[in-house]
């Protein structure tokens, strides 16, 4: 294995002193604060696996090619088999626990202008997220993991597919925004009056209202209003939000230790019943 210090110490000129794991979020790779013989502080994250390693290089892309008040600063960068990405420290930032119709808002300004940013030549399409056979087509096709959830009964699903499957298909992703595409508490925080975004691996263009879609699940779950109080939701766009969660919550984690699925079904359970009442699907009572 490579020597983390003497890496750090040749990108940035100091030694580091102590490194402390960062233990919050669901990627696999490592991720660590680090203080160095100068004073500085910096957030370093470390590929673990070829699939990580993609990750952060399609991270860096973003971090090379895109500017605002929004991206963290950029402290260093280096490529091999196992890429390290270094940014500022924003450990003393504001991280929200719970939201604010002022939080709320500040972060909806922010992603309005992370769309207006210029896009990155060869950033991926979000059509490429669109799954073929769609997510509730797939559920059909095989609805045992997502009825293992106890989200509703056999024929609730079976009356629903028929619409569900439509109403998703007709989603439009395509699109000329820029979208971060991850956004959540754990890859938001609040430095003075600017909202920072953090975790860039998901990054393309397209439909913008589909990341407010993907966002505001977690928004409630965290002690924020229900998702159509804040916006009034594009039906197939729920659809397609709440298919991409059911078809993927009730699968074996993707690596081990991951937390991931459980976050999935926690934003399904607030996702599905807005999905229905779009809809006009009979109710679901789920507790979250």
């Amino acid at each position: 294995m490579f020597d983390l210090s003497a890496r750090l110490k040749r990108l940035l000129g100091a030694t580091p002193l102590k490194m402390t794991e960062v233990t919050r979020g669901y990627t696999a790779a490592n991720r660590l604060l680090v203080e160095f013989s100068d004073g500085r502080r910096a957030f370093v994250k470390v590929a673990t696996d070829a699939l990580t390693a993609g990750w952060l290089r399609d991270e860096y892309r973003i971090y090379k090619h895109v500017q605002g008040s929004f991206m963290p600063a950029m402290l260093a960068w280096e490529d091999g088999e196992h890429p390290l990405l270094v940014l500022e420290d924003l450990s003393l930032a504001l991280w929200p626990q719970s939201w604010t119709n002022k939080s709320i808002a500040a972060v909806l300004d922010t992603l309005k202008l992370v769309g207006d940013s210029p896009v990155p030549k060869g950033m991926p399409s979000l059509e490429t997220l669109r799954p073929d056979p769609s997510s509730w087509r797939s559920i059909a096709a095989n609805p045992e993991n997502f009825l293992s959830l106890k989200l509703c009964t056999a024929r609730w699903l079976e009356n629903a597919l028929p619409t569900l499957i439509e109403v998703e298909e007709s989603a439009i992703l395509s699109g000329s925004k820029l979208l971060h595409l991850d956004v959540r508490s754990d890859n938001i925080c609040f430095v003075g009056n600017r909202v920072v975004l953090v975790d860039w691996n998901w990054a393309c263009v397209g439909n913008s209202l589909l990341e407010i879609v993907f966002w505001l699940p977690s928004v409630h779950l965290e002690g924020g209003p229900l998702p159509e109080q804040i916006v009034a939701g594009e039906p197939s766009l729920v659809a397609f939000v709440a298919g991409f969660w059911a078809c993927r919550a009730g699968l074996p984690p993707p690596y081990s230790g991951a937390t991931v699925r459980d976050l999935q079904l926690r934003q399904l359970k607030v996702a599905l019943p807005w999905c229905a009442k779009l809809l006009q699907l009979p109710p679901l009572n789920i507790s979250i």
